[in-house]
């Protein structure tokens, strides 16, 4: 068990968190959530004893071993990738050098046998006897190939790195382990294989994500980190979100009877309890649902933006037609000859082995770019509206947010007034004087929102978006893919959260350097598909 005890911490006149009490225990994996800038990672290291608190404590049960995920990929750079893991367990990896110091003597003593025999007792306790296996299968497991277990970290790359240090705080079962986003620079099935990692995980976890099918995924409990305090909830990240909208909606229905509000709760709690069942974390959730007292559901304090893409008008039959596109980088094949056609009501994700593949092909059809060969061909009917994956060429000059997004309303807006400009940056929380802040010192999720309000003034019916998600907190996220599944248009994405990808997408394209995939199916069916057509070939 973790505990803390009235943690307070500020950073000058920024009070970050203020009399913090609150428990971890056993068998829970909890998520921790909160606003950009509220301090979930600050927590974690306040956990982990990276940061002192100014006032108040951190206990944990003695005995019990915590491992943190390493957010530092040159810490280790002159230590072998297998080495690496080892050290994850730090009790043993120090017993095993101080026993191999011993061995390694020339003028072996008495009283070095008598030690050694020592360190031998110790290290069979800590499973050190099976210890390398362990590692190699960790990293195995991980997509790190046996070969390079013995290559120093530095000669590895850095999505290789990122795997390898995740191996290093899972290794030697924790009786408590802290990640902070574990899920970055990592694929689908590796992703997958964590997520099943964690769900049969029968010690403490503490992870911060922004990928919400991870956190619904492996998570018992919520932390929310919220005006200076952290409440847990029970429940995953949508039982949390969706109990909590509608707590907010029976406050706001000021008709509606207590036993009637009541209901609706235990009949919602009721629901997710025979999802839970479901679940890879199936029976930890059952059991802390059955505990769920019903006042504990209390509305959030968060604030969504309001993304909403209005179009124009309806797209005609023709929209985009691809025949036969093609483009390398620096010599390399990023994807050739891809064929296909844009139809009415398609939301396509387009996947790639190489993200670089996708971010090519949408600059490509957006004509930031020129293709290699082939060609491609937009409908008249068609206004598009582009988030690009680097939005940098957007904000190259440092101009107040109002005068930016003034120079990007489109001919057919004729009565543009200040009232009009307050309403797109007001959707996206930028409120009173925030209309003021410069564009230079805007933070990167601050950038996405205003690239939003951009795209909203277009009235688009086609939307582009390579890797939406990036640099948006939580709230931003979910209002995000909400927007896109009522979005009356077509829309062409690639992101790496999944349930965006699910909920918002009806056809999958894969890029690839011989030609294009089509599926007509949602993302988790065509990965499944994926995976038969891999277990086909192998």
């Amino acid at each position: 068990m973790i505990s803390v005890n009235n943690v307070t911490l500020s950073f000058g006149k920024r009070v970050l968190f203020d009399e913090v009490n609150i428990s971890f225990s056993k068998g829970n994996c909890y998520g921790v959530i909160g606003a950009n800038g509220a301090g979930k990672s600050t927590f974690l290291k306040i956990l982990s004893g990276e940061i002192e608190p100014n006032k108040g404590t951190v206990d944990i049960t003695p005995g019990e071993r915590m491992a943190v995920l390493k957010q530092n990929q040159f810490e280790f750079d002159e230590i072998t990738v297998l080495n690496t893991v080892l050290m994850g367990h730090k009790k043993l990896w120090e017993v095993m050098q101080e026993r191999d110091a011993i061995y390694a003597k020339e003028d072996f003593t008495e009283e070095d046998g008598i030690r050694a025999g020592e360190l031998e007792g110790e290290f069979g306790e800590m499973g050190g006897y099976t210890a390398e296996s362990d590692a190699a299968s960790l990293l195995s497991e991980l997509g790190i190939p046996e070969a390079i277990h013995g290559s120093l970290m530095k000669d590895i790359n850095a999505a290789q790195k990122v795997r390898v240090l995740l191996a290093q705080a899972l290794f030697g079962n924790p009786d408590i382990l802290i990640l902070d986003e574990p899920t970055n620079n990592l694929d689908v099935e590796t992703i997958s294989w964590l997520e099943e990692f964690l769900a049969q995980y029968e010690n403490i976890v503490i992870v911060v994500s922004h990928d919400r099918h991870f956190l619904d995924a492996v998570c018992t409990h919520v932390a929310d980190v919220d005006r200076q305090k952290i409440k847990v909830y029970t429940g995953n990240y949508s039982f949390w979100y969706e109990s909590s909208q509608l707590a907010a909606r029976q406050i706001a229905d000021k008709n509606k009877k207590m036993e009637d509000k009541r209901k609706d709760l235990l009949d919602f709690i009721a629901r997710f309890s025979a999802n839970a069942s479901k679940s890879k974390q199936a029976t930890s959730r059952k059991k802390a649902l059955d505990k769920l007292v019903i006042e504990d559901i209390t509305p959030s304090n968060r604030k969504y933006p309001g993304i909403i893409f209005k179009q124009l008008r309806e797209v005609g039959n023709q929209i985009l037609n691809i025949e036969k596109l093609t483009k390398s980088h620096e010599g390399k094949l990023l994807f050739g000859n891809i064929t296909f056609t844009v139809n009415k009501g398609d939301k396509i994700a387009v996947v790639a082995d190489d993200q670089m593949a996708i971010t090519t092909f949408f600059e490509v059809i957006n004509g930031k770019i020129k293709a290699d060969s082939g060609s491609f061909e937009w409908g008249t009917t068609v206004t598009t509206a582009y988030l690009p994956n680097d939005n940098a060429e957007y904000f190259t000059t440092d101009l107040p947010l109002m005068d930016w997004l003034r120079q990007y309303v489109p001919p057919h807006v004729t009565d543009v007034d200040e009232p009009f400009l307050r309403g797109f940056l007001g959707k996206m929380l930028f409120s009173g004087d925030e209309i003021l802040k410069k564009t230079g010192v805007l933070s990167g999720g601050e950038k996405v929102r205003c690239m939003l309000s951009r795209m909203m003034l277009q009235d688009p019916n086609v939307v582009v978006l390579d890797e939406p998600t990036n640099h948006l907190d939580l709230e931003s996220i979910q209002s995000f893919n909400e927007s896109m599944i009522n979005f009356k248009g077509v829309v062409l994405m690639s992101s790496h959260d999944h349930t965006f990808l699910e909920t918002v997408c009806n056809r999958v394209i894969e890029l690839t350097p011989t030609g294009t995939i089509d599926k007509l199916m949602s993302f988790d069916e065509y990965l499944a598909d994926k995976k038969a057509r891999k277990l086909q070939t192998s």
